[in-house]
This record gives C-alpha cells, sequence and structure tokens, in this order.
C-alpha cells in the first residue's frame, strides 16, 4: 500500500463574534487539513495546529514530495524520514507542525486500512468515554464591568451543560485577572477550575496570581510564564502548590525532555497537531511517564485533532495510578468554530461534558465533502 497523492487544504471561515485572550483577538479560524491518498484508494486525514498558509507549503514544496511512494504503513519509518529530511535546518516550528498533519493522517489511515480504530493502534482504550474541560471565557470588547459578569455567566452555562470542568483565560490585567478569578469560584464552587494565561506574565506576576489561584483551588496554571525561560517554571513552582502545565508550544520528545528537566512543570500539554503528531505523543507521554508525570494534549482546530486527543486520553495511565482512577481532562474548546462544528459528517460526541471514544476505523471522524467545498480557500495536490 504505497502512498500516491498527498493533497491539502487551507479552511477558513469568518467568526460572528471576535474573541480575544492575553495576545491578541481572533476573528476568523484557519486551519490547514491534509488527505494522504494510497494507491488502493484508501485515504487518511490529518490536520496542522499553527498558521495554515506557511505549513501548507511546507507540506506541499517539501515533505510531500519526498514520501510519496513510501508504504503507507509505515508510520514511525516515515516519521523519522522526514525528521531527518529537514533536521540540519528545521527542528521544530511550522515543518514540525507541517510533519504533525502528515503522521496523524497516517495514523487515520493506517487504522481504516487494518479496521481498527486509532485507539486500538495505540495500544487499547482504558475507558469508552473521557470526560472533558470546557474551554472558553475569552475575552470581549467590553468595559471589564460588564465583561466580568459575561464571563461568569458564560462558566455557568457550561456547568448546566453537564461540564464539571472548565478552563479561563487570565493574562488580561492583574486587577481584573484577580477578581476574574474570585469571581469564577464563587459561582462555581463545585467545580474543577484551570486558569490559562497564554505566557502573559513575569515571574513576579506569575507568584500572585499562582497564590490566588491556589487560595481559590483551581488546580492547574497553564502557560504561566514565557515558553522562551523555562528555567524561571521552577522557581514559580517552589511558591505554589498548584499544578504548572505548559507545552502547546513545544515540540518532539526532544523538546519535551528538556521543558521536564528544568524540573517545573507538573503536567504536559502537547498538541498532536503540532508536537510531532500522534507518533511523536506517544514517545512524549512515555518521557512523562518516566518523570511521575502526565499529559493531557492541547486541542484547538478541527474534529480531527479532538479525536486524535480523544484516542490518546482513552489509552492513557494515569500517574501514578489507584483504584479510583484520576481522571485525564480531554480540552474541548466552547468558541465559535464552524471549522469543527459545520465540516463533518460523523463527529466525536461530546454529550453532558464527556467526550464518546471513536469506535470506526482510523481517528473516527468522516469530513462532508460538500462542506469542504464551502471552506477550502485553497488546495493543493502532490503525485
Amino acid at each position: 500500500m504505497k502512498i500516491e497523492c498527498i493533497k491539502t487544504h487551507h479552511v477558513r471561515c469568518e467568526l460572528k463574534e471576535p474573541f480575544g485572550f492575553s495576545q491578541w483577538f481572533y476573528n476568523q479560524r484557519n486551519v490547514l487539513i491534509i488527505e494522504v491518498i494510497t494507491d488502493t484508494g484508501i485515504s487518511g486525514w490529518g490536520e496542522c495546529y499553527g498558521p495554515a498558509e506557511v505549513i501548507q507549503g511546507a507540506v506541499e514544496k517539501f515533505y510531500a514530495p519526498r514520501i510519496l511512494g513510501f508504504d503507507a504503513l509505515s508510520t514511525d519509518m516515515i516519521w523519522h524520514y522526514m525528521w531527518r529530511s529537514s533536521l540540519d535546518f528545521a527542528r521544530g516550528g511550522v515543518m514540525t507542525a507541517a510533519m504533525s498533519g502528515i503522521d496523524m493522517a497516517l495514523w487515520d489511515l493506517k487504522g481504516k486500512a487494518l479496521g481498527q480504530s486509532v485507539s486500538q493502534l495505540m495500544g487499547g482504550a482504558q475507558r469508552d468515554k473521557v470526560s472533558c474541560y470546557a474551554t472558553g471565557m475569552y475575552f470581549q470588547d467590553l468595559p471589564e464591568s460588564m465583561l466580568l459578569p459575561v464571563l461568569v455567566e458564560e462558566a455557568i452555562t457550561y456547568a448546566e451543560q453537564g461540564f464539571k470542568a472548565m478552563k479561563i483565560k487570565v493574562g488580561k490585567n492583574l486587577d481584573f485577572d484577580k477578581k476574574l478569578i474570585v469571581a469564577m469560584r464563587e459561582a462555581l464552587p463545585n467545580t474543577i477550575l484551570a486558569a490559562d494565561s497564554n505566557h502573559a506574565y513575569d515571574l513576579p506576576e506569575a507568584i500572585k496570581i499562582a497564590r490566588l489561584l491556589d487560595a481559590n483551588d483551581y488546580v492547574w496554571f497553564e502557560e504561566p510564564l514565557s515558553p522562551e525561560h523555562p528555567e524561571l517554571f521552577k522557581k514559580l513552582h517552589e511558591k505554589a502548590d498548584l499544578a504548572i502545565a505548559t507545552g502547546e508550544c513545544e515540540q518532539t520528545r526532544f523538546g519535551f525532555q528538556k521543558l521536564i528537566q528544568s524540573g517545573g512543570v507538573q503536567l504536559v500539554q502537547a498538541d498532536l497537531a503540532y508536537c510531532g503528531g500522534p507518533s511523536e505523543a506517544l514517545k512524549i507521554r512515555a518521557i512523562a511517564s518516566a518523570n511521575g508525570l502526565n499529559m493531557i494534549p492541547h486541542v484547538w482546530g478541527t474534529q480531527l485533532n479532538l479525536a486524535a486527543a480523544t484516542h490518546f486520553l482513552a489509552t492513557a495511565y494515569p500517574e501514578p495510578g489507584r483504584k479510583e482512577e484520576q481522571q485525564l481532562l480531554l480540552e474541548y474548546d466552547r468558541t465559535e468554530n464552524p471549522l469543527r462544528d459545520n465540516l463533518y459528517k460523523v463527529e466525536v460526541q461530546v454529550i453532558e461534558g464527556e467526550a464518546i471514544v471513536p469506535t470506526g476505523p482510523g481517528l473516527g471522524v468522516e469530513i462532508d465533502t460538500d462542506a469542504l467545498k464551502e471552506f477550502d480557500i485553497k488546495a493543493t495536490e502532490t503525485k
């Protein structure tokens, strides 16, 4: 079964209401989707996290021509061939994001060819449902006095939908962040809460926020500091009890090895559409496990990445393990996302805060090719 053709699709949608976080506002969503097609007609789909236009060039011009004709089931061999091909000048960034989408598509393809789900290929599902946390509470273009109750009400809505865990955005400014942290806990006393600053703080600011998060029983503090200074994570952890979580900006087992060795990270968050794909995510999880840490994927984009992360967590053994299992929560973005919600005819089902692990072959989700035409702004084909 040989790789005969690789197609890419840059899909885009405009958002009805822009939403923001500590760094900027989004008014549209862009994702690169990859289809790998074999000489037998079986194909697999994957997606990439990052700037779609740039990643599309990396796939079309660099990786795709190099792997045509390869055995499509040889996922690990293909990964290392791609890695060596660009090792001298691209050990991370958009090139690795391109590899991630190709690798995800190959896992989907292998599952379809063998009649197995990705979780079966990963070693077998430990559970048929994965509890989710709702990611939301993004900033809106409102005065802060109006924004605060709007975000609290949004969180209450998710709790009413059955989500027992959620993650808020912080990093706007210290005064507002402090009010939001307290208000959320007061409104949701029994909900698992986490906070994500998207690397907005310097160390003194992060220490202040971490202590307040501790006092309000938040379970993790995500991306509190710049990923350029992993040594500061250890200094922050020495001042707070809650877990420090990071990793969505990191890639490959080599990058995560260095990150974990810095000593300040307790929760690893690789993105399967960016870190190197499912093949590399399994290696990252093994490194995390060997250091007594858990990995829960960062999830952004469409159903493909959501499905990959669902299979990944379905196969996870929580560290250190106990009779009453520690939940490893799946990120479920609740912001407007037509590329996830209107592009697929078979989706990951999320019911009352739990994702049902797909049992169909491959990733278990299916793109609606008619809907793809609506969102596809640029397609390429390499054969």
